[in-house]
C-alpha cells in the first residue's frame, strides 16, 4: 500500500469486483423469474398478472445490465483518463481555499455524474414504467425534482462537508471526533424533523381527515398506549402508482405518514394493520437501535478516514501529488467498500428481524390476516418479485420475502 500504482490497482479491482458480485447476484434472481409460486402466494396474482409481473422484472434486468455497465465503463474511463486530477486542478485554479476546492470538486464530480446519467433516470420513469402502469410523475416534476436535489445537495451535503474541512485543517487528524459530533446531531435532527422539513419541499402533506378510517387508527393508538396526533397522507400519487407508509421522529414530532395510493388500495382494516406494525417499529425501538448503530457505524468510519485521508500515496493514486483531503476521500470511500458491504449486510439482518418483530406486534395487537392481505395487495400492486434468489435475498433485501413474511404471521 505504499505504492501509488499499486493503491491504483486496488481502487480498480474493488470497482470491477463489486460490479462483478452484482452481477452474478442479478443473474441467480433473474434465473428465479417465473418460478411456481408457494402455495400461499397463489392468490397474490392472476395468471395474466403474474406474467406482467415477470415481463416487468426482465425488463429491469436488462435495463439494469446495460445502466450498470455504462456506469462501469464511465468509471473506469474517469480514473484511467485521470479524471479526478483535471478536476482537482481545476478546483484549484479557481481557489486555493481547501473548503472552496473540496466543494467545487465534489460539486462538479456529483452533479457531472447525475447529468450523465439523467437519460437513463428519464428512461426508467417515462419508458419502463410507464409501460407497465407505474409512473405518474410529469416530465416538468421530473426535472424539477433534480434541481431540487441538487440544491439540497448543494446546501445540505456542502454545508456539512464545508465544516467537514473545516474540522480537519484546525484539528488535523482529530477531526473526526468533530465531524462525527456533527453527523450525529444531524441525524438526529433529521431523524425527527425531515417530514416536517425535508418532505413538503417534494411533496404536499395533509392531515388524515375525520372519518372511520381516521377513528379506527386513534381507536387502536389509544388500546395499545400510542398517542398520536400526526397522521399525514402524502401524494405520493404524484409520482407513482405504488404505494408506502412509514414511521418518522420520536418523542413530540413522532408521526406516521401514509401514501394516497396505500389508502385507495387497501381497505380500512388494513391500513389499520399496516399502522400496527409501524407502531411496532417504535414500541420495539427500532428508530432509535437504528439510529444509534448509524452513529457508531459514522463514529468508526471517521476514525478510519482519519487514519488514512492524509497519506500522499492515496492522492498520488488518483494523480495528484500534493496530499488533499478532498482526493483522500474519494480513494477512502473506494478501499471502504469490502468493509461498507459488510455493515451492509448486517444492518439488512437487522432490518430483517426488526420487520418479523414489528409483524409479530401487529398480529399480537391487532390481526395478522389484515396485515397479510395489505401485503399481498401491496406486493400485487407493485409487480413485485415472489420468488427471490435466496442469495440475492440475503444480500440485498432489508425485509424478509413476502412468502416467509406469511409463514411467520401465520405460525
Amino acid at each position: 500500500m505504499n505504492n501509488p500504482q499499486t493503491v491504483f490497482i486496488i481502487l480498480i479491482a474493488i470497482i470491477v469486483i463489486n460490479f462483478v458480485v452484482d452481477l452474478i447476484l442479478d443473474g441467480l434472481n433473474a434465473k428465479k423469474y417465473g418460478d411456481t409460486l408457494p402455495s400461499e402466494l397463489k392468490d397474490v396474482y392472476p395468471e395474466d398478472e403474474y406474467k406482467k409481473s415477470m415481463d416487468y422484472k426482465k425488463t429491469n434486468y436488462k435495463f439494469g445490465l446495460v445502466s450498470g455497465a455504462f456506469s462501469l465503463v464511465l468509471t473506469l474511463a474517469f480514473f484511467f483518463l485521470d479524471g479526478f486530477k483535471l478536476v482537482h486542478e481545476f478546483a484549484i485554479s479557481i481557489s486555493e481555499n481547501p473548503i472552496i476546492v473540496g466543494l467545487i470538486f465534489f460539486g462538479i464530480i456529483m452533479i457531472g455524474s447525475d447529468i450523465i446519467t439523467t437519460p437513463f433516470g428519464y428512461y426508467k420513469n417515462f419508458v419502463i414504467e410507464e409501460k407497465f402502469g407505474f409512473n405518474k410523475m410529469s416530465v416538468a416534476t421530473f426535472f424539477g425534482d433534480k434541481i431540487k436535489g441538487w440544491l439540497m445537495t448543494a446546501l445540505v451535503g456542502g454545508g456539512i462537508l464545508a465544516l467537514i474541512i473545516w474540522f480537519y485543517g484546525i484539528a488535523g487528524p482529530n477531526f473526526w471526533l468533530y465531524a462525527w459530533a456533527l453527523v450525529a446531531v444531524f441525524s438526529v435532527l433529521m431523524n425527527m424533523f425531515y417530514a416536517k422539513l425535508i418532505v413538503p419541499i417534494f411533496n404536499k402533506q395533509k392531515p388524515l381527515e375525520e372519518g372511520t378510517l381516521r377513528n379506527k387508527i386513534e381507536n387502536y393508538g389509544d388500546k395499545v398506549g400510542f398517542k398520536l396526533n400526526k397522521i399525514f397522507v402524502l401524494d405520493g400519487s404524484k409520482r407513482s402508482t405504488k404505494a408506502n407508509a412509514y414511521f418518522s421522529g420520536f418523542g413530540s414530532e413522532k408521526r406516521v405518514t401514509l401514501f394516497d395510493t396505500l389508502i385507495n388500495d387497501l381497505d380500512e382494516d388494513e391500513i389499520v394493520a399496516v399502522f400496527a406494525h409501524e407502531v411496532g417499529h417504535y414500541k420495539r425501538k427500532h428508530i432509535i437501535y437504528n439510529l444509534v448503530l448509524s452513529v457508531l457505524l459514522t463514529g468508526f468510519t471517521l476514525w478510519l478516514l482519519s487514519l488514512f485521508v492524509a497519506s500522499p500515496v492515496f492522492s498520488a493514486a488518483l494523480g495528484v501529488n500534493q496530499p488533499t483531503f478532498h482526493i483522500g476521500l474519494i480513494a477512502f470511500g473506494i478501499l471502504y467498500t469490502p468493509i461498507s458491504e459488510i455493515t451492509g449486510l448486517f444492518m439488512n439482518i437487522m432490518s430483517r428481524k426488526f420487520e418479523y418483530q414489528a409483524d409479530n406486534y401487529a398480529k399480537e395487537t391487532f390481526a395478522s390476516e389484515p396485515l397479510i392481505t395489505s401485503l399481498k395487495k401491496l406486493s400485487k400492486n407493485s409487480l413485485s418479485n415472489l420468488t427471490p434468489h435466496p442469495a440475492y435475498e440475503f444480500y440485498h433485501y432489508s425485509h424478509p420475502s413476502l412468502a416467509k413474511r406469511i409463514r411467520n404471521l401465520r405460525s
